[in-house]
């Protein structure tokens, strides 16, 4: 599906330490995520979720991501605003989407593993809030045959392989509701400032001021697939207002 005149949103995903949180005040992305699965080396506790949340500015939105995780504790860091939004990134059924739904009216996004039409019809389907496309369980780097998302007609999270050098031709060509990048912003398994401003900036250079499409992808013909270091200054550039940041 293309978005048409849309920006794309964007959440980087994964965070871990305070210092992440003072980057991503300053960025401003529309979403963050903590993970909640034990065996991600991305894990962070509860505890650890309420100190990151408190220094997290309010505009931007938390997303708690759990791979089969309990519905109870789920229930408990929406109703204690601990997260905004649930990402259920296991095999979580519509069963289990009904059931939590039960527990909270706070939106839910699911996760589907991309390797064929088959896995864009039940995204397509899911009664989820939101939907994310992405190539294995989250956080692998790697990319799925993008081909497929001309099955899809709904808005996604397009997750999978995006780094500063891919991000710009995958926005500019599908036009995803928002990009989640984990991995792509990381420098020897830590979260690196300079890759998070700069694949935030390529976003929004990319994705600022387009007009509507036809229905079809764009063509990439005149994109190199990495943003010009003029567009991530340009958009990445801080300006002041009687003595505040804005």
């Amino acid at each position: 599906m293309i978005m048409e005149g849309k920006k794309t949103k964007i959440k980087l995903c994964g965070l871990t330490r305070l210092c992440n949180i003072e980057v991503v005040n300053d960025l401003r992305p529309e979403y963050i995520g903590f993970v909640f699965a034990p065996k991600s080396r991305r894990f962070v506790s509860p505890e650890q979720a309420v100190a990151l949340k408190k220094a997290l500015s309010p505009e931007i939105l938390a997303v708690g991501v759990f791979v089969d995780g309990q519905m109870e504790q789920i229930a408990a860091l929406l109703s204690a605003g601990i997260i905004d939004i649930a990402q259920l990134h296991g095999g979580e059924d519509e069963a289990y989407i009904g059931r939590l739904r039960a527990c909270t009216d706070k939106p839910i996004i699911k996760a589907f593993r991309v390797d064929s039409e088959a896995d864009l019809y039940r995204a397509q389907e899911s009664t989820a809030d939101y939907v994310l496309l992405d190539s294995g369980s989250g956080g692998t780097g790697t990319a799925f045959d993008r081909e497929l998302l001309t099955k899809i007609d709904r808005p996604y999270f397009l997750a999978g392989g995006l780094t500063v050098s891919s991000v710009a031709e995958a926005v500019e060509r599908w036009r995803p509701y928002a990009v989640d990048v984990s991995s792509g912003i990381e420098t020897d398994g830590k979260k690196d400032p300079e890759k998070m401003r700069r694949f935030v900036g390529c976003v929004r250079s990319t994705s600022k001021d387009v007009p509507p499409l036809d229905g079809t992808p764009r063509s990439t013909k005149s994109h190199t697939g990495e943003c010009l270091e003029s567009d991530i200054l340009r958009t990445e550039k801080i300006k002041y207002r009687k003595g505040e940041k804005i």
